[in-house]
């Protein structure tokens, strides 16, 4: 897996994301959002630590709206994680690294 969130757009959701065979954290984001360019660096370290556990993506909000309205996501920074298709759990606002660790944490172990 790659230790940099791998970016993606709407054409690319189901291939990437619906149909992978790692967990995916997808992070929801905008170039015009403060709170974004605080948690950006924690899913960057999050892609390099958790690489053989999890995949992450980038989706920029603005450029992808058949996803960001598909999955609801109403305000960014927004996290979505994602196993066997399906949503697990979600977040919507900023997130401290430990926080988005213990969030993650939980769900992979289980």
């Amino acid at each position: 897996m790659s230790n940099h969130p791998l970016v993606i757009q709407d054409s690319e959701f189901d291939s990437e994301v619906l149909k992978a065979e790692l967990p995916v954290l997808v992070y929801f984001w905008a170039g015009w959002c403060g709170p974004c360019r605080l948690v950006s660096p924690s899913i960057q370290a999050i892609a390099t630590t958790y690489s053989d556990r999890l995949k992450v993506v980038k989706m920029e909000i603005d450029l992808n709206p058949i996803t960001v309205k598909s999955y609801k996501v109403e305000g960014v920074p927004a996290l979505k994680l994602f196993k066997a298709g399906e949503v697990v759990k979600s977040h919507e606002g900023a997130i401290p690294k430990p926080k988005i660790i213990d969030w993650l944490e939980a769900s992979l172990s289980a």
